[in-house]
């Protein structure tokens, strides 16, 4: 059995043992429902006969020892259903692993609204945001902000070699760290609103960064604070009957100043704070968590949570204290209640000014806490991705430019499309690469290898051949290694590119493009891009270039614009369905043509997704009209 087929194996028998457990926890849960009724009607009983019997006092103390069996019970009900929720969050956590093992969709979360920026150069042309995105797959993040991370990392144009590395140890070291991934999961996914949902963090650094009237509160608590001893004092005189009534106008001062003063600088200060308790709670599972870990030998994932393990400094410390004022805070949300106790002592101002006190302190740290915990989220999406697919990913490795040396032996790769025989600048080399949005067992994977700004492999083929998947299986693997995430391949040595992809181009409506115009565009876009003597050249990825207009015109483009191209910063690949493009390979040593093959068997097409030099020899169009039963 291969490593992914086994761990796809002990993740269904984990799946079998859990449904046993949370079953059990069920049948507990409703046998204590169950006994709990009994006990309060027992209860129930005993309290009204021993009433109705000995009277007030007997009652009293029978019915307190009568309930609490009851109450016994209750305490463990609650514990069990605690249970069988955490439970359930635990299955639920191991049931996603294996969708995204699978590409089981259906039971994959929910795709996030992100929207790709406009002409961005690869975001939708490589599914990097939507349904069924490479986002969707990764993303393991319980907060918005972590998933936001997420995409702004796999749409980088300008990633850092240096942040590529760093994020690959770390990757690496969270991918052995499978209980450490999952338990962060689970606390998160716990903690947050109603156990799902996503948490943001941006509500808290809003609440942080909001300006308080704090020190108007402060000066203020000084004069409310002995005006509130002082009307309790002549309150207490005139029950004696010592004063006459004059707490009346002492009191009626100090509603004055708190009602025109105080009140408005306490402001909408406790509805925010009563919003933001979802996300305190969400803050202490995730951060007590991560205070508490043993890390042992990994180290770099314990350097990255350095934060959390400053004794001097516990975020959980910094929590608890804020969740006591808010418990003082929540004393006073009953209007009359409020009113009340607001009446007699100046509470909800001593709370607004000890709340402000508390944010101050966590001004400065909860930032980094939260930028800690977003980080971490995003590299256990990929560390969990690496895990998932054991066997099948590797690492990528960065090739400086100007490097003259291939890292992956070039005679092992199709000889039309291995580098040309010139000045190396860049050059991307892969074996036994494959797409990540593919099933494995339906996956075929390539070599290929490509070097020298100015090279242009053209790949032709029939209809529904694999010359669209296989450009974006390129692209998308180069948006992974450049996120620092591992990709699906056996090996992978690259260099920096700027990404370009020209592959699902869409008209527009709203803007009056049609879509030969859109393409155009598109193209125009990649030519300027092409024109920057930049250190990075571009990748390039273009599908069926000028589709949009006849054949005359496209031939003629087509052949313009790809003497344009090796001219260009760049070296890329262009898929195609005009074979008079592949005569460009005898005139440029800089242009290769490869091909993928297709065969009619037994009335069936039949396709082996398998990278072949040279150009395509045959067509299948007409083939495949007449067997849908068209006239060719």
């Amino acid at each position: 059995m291969d490593p992914k087929a086994a761990r796809q194996h002990a993740l269904q028998q984990q799946l079998e043992r859990l449904d046993g457990r949370i079953a059990q926890l069920n049948q507990q849960s409703q046998q204590l429902s169950r006994l709990r009724l009994a006990l309060f009607l027992a209860a129930a009983l005993i309290s009204g006969v021993t009433f109705l019997t000995w009277g007030a006092w007997p009652w009293l103390v029978v019915t307190l020892l009568a309930f609490i069996p009851f109450l016994v019970v209750v305490f463990l009900h609650r514990r069990v259903d605690t249970a069988v929720i955490r439970w359930q969050t635990w299955r639920q956590i191991k049931q996603t692993h294996l969708a995204r093992m699978t590409l089981d969709w259906d039971n994959l979360p929910p795709p996030l609204p992100f929207i790709a920026p406009p002409d961005h150069p690869f975001a939708v042309d490589l599914d990097v945001m939507g349904a069924y995105s490479l986002h969707r797959l990764l993303d393991t993040a319980v907060s918005d902000d972590g998933s936001a991370r997420l995409r702004d990392w796999l749409l980088d144009t300008q990633p850092n070699p240096n942040q590529i590395t760093y994020r690959q140890t770390l990757t690496q070291e969270l991918a052995d760290m499978p209980l450490f991934r999952d338990k962060l999961h689970l606390h998160a996914h716990l903690s947050a609103p109603q156990g799902d949902g996503k948490m943001s963090g941006q509500q808290l650094q809003t609440w942080l960064e909001q300006p308080d009237d704090s020190h108007k509160l402060r000066r203020l608590l000084f004069l409310l604070i002995p005006l509130s001893a002082l009307n309790i004092l002549l309150f207490w005189l005139r029950a004696r009957g010592v004063l006459p009534p004059v707490w009346v106008f002492t009191w009626g001062l100090y509603l004055l100043i708190y009602l025109l003063a105080a009140r408005p600088a306490i402001g909408s200060l406790f509805a925010d704070i009563m919003t933001l308790r979802d996300g305190l709670d969400t803050l202490n599972g995730v951060f007590g968590f991560l205070e508490g870990y043993q890390y042992g030998r990994f180290s770099h994932v314990k350097t990255l949570c350095a934060p959390f393990l400053d004794e001097q400094k516990r975020p959980s410390a910094h929590l608890q204290r804020i969740r006591r004022t808010m418990s003082g805070v929540g004393l006073t949300q009953h209007p009359l209640l409020g009113f009340l106790i607001n009446a007699v002592v100046p509470w909800d101002a001593f709370f607004a000014c000890h709340l402000a006190n508390r944010k101050k302190e966590l001004r400065t740290d909860l930032p980094q806490w939260l930028n800690v915990w977003f980080e971490l989220e995003v590299l256990s999406s990929l560390g969990n991705f690496a895990w998932l697919n054991p066997g099948e990913i590797c690492y990528p490795q960065l090739v400086p430019v100007n490097s003259d040396q291939f890292s992956v032996s070039s005679g092992s790769l199709p000889e039309a499309v291995t580098s040309p025989k010139r000045e190396i600048i860049a050059k991307f080399e892969a074996r036994q690469i494959g797409h990540p949005l593919i099933p494995s067992q339906e996956r075929v994977c390539n070599d290929y290898a490509i070097a020298g700004t100015g090279s242009v492999t053209i790949i032709t083929g029939s209809n529904m051949a694999g010359k669209s998947s296989f450009l974006r299986t390129l692209g998308v693997n180069l948006v992974l290694a450049y996120t620092g995430a591992p990709v699906v391949a056996q090996a992978l040595h690259t260099s920096l590119f700027r990404l370009f992809a020209s592959i699902r181009v869409q008209d527009s409506l709203t803007d009056g493009y049609s879509f030969f115009y859109a393409e155009v565009r598109r193209l125009a876009q990649l030519l300027d891009a092409l024109q920057d003597d930049a250190d990075r050249p571009v990748f390039y990825l273009i599908d069926e270039i000028f589709q949009g207009t006849n054949n005359r015109e496209r031939l003629i483009g087509s052949k313009a614009y790809i003497e344009a191209l090796t001219a260009g910063n760049g070296l890329g690949l262009i898929a195609t369905h005009d074979l008079e493009l592949v005569q460009l390979a005898e005139v440029r040593p800089s242009i290769h043509n490869a091909h993928f093959r297709d065969e009619v068997r037994d009335g069936r097409m039949l396709f082996d997704y398998k990278l072949h030099p040279g150009p395509c020899p045959t067509t299948n169009a007409l083939k495949i009209m007449e067997m849908a039963g068209l006239p060719t």
